[in-house]
């Protein structure tokens, strides 16, 4: 029977799908942070970059397929996030691009495939932009490249209040500093007002597969930006999610998987 949890009712209480240990794991200093990362499996390399707030588990349900279909998994936890730090700057999304390049040095990947959540979207979709020999293809999920794409949501839904109430408990598990997540929320919601500001012209020059995905019910990002995306990026394919929402690969994993999976393989040499 197909997994589902559009309420987000599970997540909320239970968490994300629990990992197997890692194959590897450990912590990258680089640029007034360490990053924390963990990689299972071996083949085709992969990166997947969770959203704003969250943290590389929360990626449970993705994990086993993908080391299922011949994939070597990498999650990082952006700098702030998770296990990692952060120095006082302010967020931005090319900050923690360099982040994730300074992670696949350390790890000794010349070229990985991206899957990017929301905040994590735009990281990868920037990296296409600024080292496109390092990607291999981007699924780009739920996610805006200009203000113009977010919609105003006005007071948080109860799925929304759920997903913020569990990122809050795990960061008071997982963070060094576990007492910043007020200072987390914040920040990161300055850094989303005004970021990212990419045009048109910058997504035209985009020379690496995308897949613009987005859930029919997507509670954050208008669903003509993703077509905008999709028009403006040179081959991209736009895949609609159909039944979830901005959570999707925690509502109904086999749903996210099956897109994600059927992208990733066009990306393999």
């Amino acid at each position: 029977m197909e997994f589902r949890d559009d309420e987000l009712r599970h997540f909320e209480e239970h968490g994300d799908a629990p990992l197997a240990a890692p194959d590897a794991s450990g912590d990258i200093d680089h640029d007034g942070a360490r990053i924390h990362f963990a990689a299972y499996g071996s083949g085709e390399p992969v990166v997947l970059l969770h959203g704003g707030l969250g943290h590389g588990g929360n990626w449970g349900y993705q994990v086993p397929p993908l080391i299922a279909a011949g994939r070597r998994v990498i999650l990082v936890d952006s700098r702030g996030h998770g296990r990692s730090t952060r120095d006082s700057r302010p967020y931005t999304y090319e900050l923690m691009s360099s982040d994730v390049l300074a992670v696949m040095d350390a790890l000794g990947l010349a070229k990985a495939a991206f899957v990017g959540w929301s905040d994590g979207a735009c990281v990868a979709l920037i990296l296409a932009m600024w080292a496109p020999a390092r990607v291999a293809g981007v699924f780009f999920f739920a996610c805006n490249m200009d203000p113009s794409g977010v919609r105003d949501i006005g007071e948080p839904g109860r799925v929304i209040q759920r997903c913020f109430n569990r990122h809050a408990k795990d960061f008071a598990l997982l963070s060094p500093t576990p007492g910043d997540f007020k200072s987390l929320v914040a920040d990161v919601s300055a850094m989303m007002r005004t970021q990212p500001n990419y045009g048109r012209r910058d997504l035209a020059a985009i020379r690496v597969p995308v897949g613009v995905a987005l859930g029919e019910h997507d509670e954050f990002i208008k669903p003509e930006h993703a077509a905008y995306l999709a028009r403006s990026i040179p081959g991209a394919e736009l895949i609609e999610l159909h039944g979830v929402s901005h959570f999707a690969p925690l509502q109904r994993p086999e749903l996210f998987n099956g897109a994600m999976l059927a992208f990733l393989a066009k990306t393999k040499d």
